[in-house]
């Protein structure tokens, strides 16, 4: 999901704005010529992974078409601190009126793409990948889970339309893991799978009996994760959940999990430190 559209990205852009704009300007509209043109650069102040240059360059677009966005970076790539991520040129006012916005996009995006490619980093080696989960910013769902692909994870469903997973609550409402899985089975469209939340090894062997694709292994200790992969042997993916960090993701890996989901990477990470200067 790290290409996102235009489409995908103007209801977002054109809200941030909103907010940001109010009803006007003061300071640039009375302190800043309207005929004045100015060049910006945009640098990094420490150590980032690069992600959101697109939306960054996006929004200076949506302000004032008539900009000039050069980016130097790529999305993905590792930069060391003072190093130069994007320049545009064009009106002072709007390049202004576009600095805030910009900023926070890419600022959120780098510290997400940065702390994900942390945890990616330690599984360097296994068989298992990172996934991101539901658990974002409402109305940023988009822009974060593309931070994360950029920073080398794989995206979760990015909704409920387009994934099952029969979690701790949906089996107490629908009378247990079995007779959940069967009506799932008899009404689902083919193309798309099941996974099932369990907490225990019972469960575990219930969700692969009841015909789970995927069986999540939520908050279990590192034994009963690699029991679990005794157990399942091959015959569902097996992902591990809950409780995950950076400290102990690689021996979660070990195990011999499939996937390790964690939400830490976008509701904990921090903003990269970013500066936009302009030319004197």
């Amino acid at each position: 999901m790290h290409q996102l559209h235009d489409i995908q990205l103007d209801p977002i852009i054109t809200r941030a704005l909103e907010e940001d704009w109010g009803y006007g300007d003061w300071t640039t509209d009375l302190c800043v010529p309207a005929d004045k043109m100015s060049r910006a650069r945009i640098i990094c102040r420490e150590d980032i992974v690069v992600a959101g240059l697109d939306v960054a360059a996006a929004v200076m677009r949506k302000v004032d078409p008539r900009l000039t966005v050069t980016i130097h970076a790529n999305n993905g790539d590792r930069l060391a601190s003072d190093a130069l991520l994007l320049e545009v040129a064009g009106h002072a006012r709007s390049i202004l009126k576009a600095e805030r916005v910009a900023l926070n996009f890419l600022g959120r995006m780098c510290g997400i793409a940065t702390a994900t490619r942390a945890f990616v980093d330690q599984l360097s080696g296994t068989k298992c990948q990172l996934l991101d989960t539901r658990k974002t910013t409402p109305g940023m769902r988009l822009i974060e889970k593309a931070a994360t692909v950029i920073g080398g994870a794989r995206n979760h469903r990015v909704g409920l339309c387009d994934g099952v997973i029969v979690k701790e609550n949906h089996i107490r409402a629908a009378g247990g893991i079995k007779p959940a899985v069967s009506r799932l089975l008899e009404a689902l469209p083919p193309t798309l799978k099941i996974e099932v939340e369990t907490t225990n090894l019972d469960e575990v062997q219930e969700a692969l009996d009841a015909g789970a694709d995927i069986i999540m292994l939520d908050n279990m200790s590192l034994a009963e994760m690699a029991m679990a992969v005794r157990t399942v042997r091959g015959r569902a993916k097996l992902e591990a959940s809950g409780g995950v960090k950076l400290e102990t993701v690689r021996k979660i890996a070990e195990t011999g999990v499939d996937f390790i989901s964690t939400g830490s990477t976008i509701h904990s990470a921090r903003w990269s430190d970013l500066s936009m200067l302009f030319d004197r």
